[in-house]
């Protein structure tokens, strides 16, 4: 008798209503903005320019100079939707790979982007992914 119930489709339809303004599903709050601090954003940010020179013909290294806008959303991971400046250092891709590669400063060899790019990540299980990633020259 109490699987009938289920069967009138406008008892089915209010219980989902109640269920919902109790607060029993879980809500997709989208891109939230985060503070544009890069030591928040560490592990994001080397995978992103690590793709990126990896992906570059360049024959130097590009860093991120700044980090200039970041938003993240809560999914079955972590989604980043980040805007950073990136700068060519005076490392050469080929070289030894230093942490402290400083930004070039000779004129006719700076070159620095505006990236837009998004990651999805699986912190606890450190799996990134890239799904998107446009840059223009600055």
């Amino acid at each position: 008798m109490a699987v009938g119930c289920w069967r009138n489709p406008l008892l089915l339809l209010a219980a989902l209503v109640l269920a919902a303004r109790l607060g029993h599903f879980q809500r997709w709050e989208g891109f939230q903005e985060k503070s544009t601090s890069v030591k928040n954003m560490n592990s994001t940010l080397k995978f992103f320019i690590e793709t990126y020179n990896n992906a570059s013909n360049d024959t130097y290294l590009f860093q991120v100079d700044k980090l200039l806008r970041s938003q993240m959303q809560l999914t079955t991971g972590v989604e980043y939707m980040v805007t950073v400046k990136i700068s060519r250092t005076k490392c050469e891709r080929n070289g030894t790979r230093n942490h402290s590669c400083p930004i070039q400063n000779k004129k006719k060899l700076k070159k620095s982007f505006i990236c837009d790019f998004l990651v999805y990540t699986v912190p606890w299980m450190n799996y990134y992914q890239l799904w998107n990633n446009s840059c223009l020259e600055a």
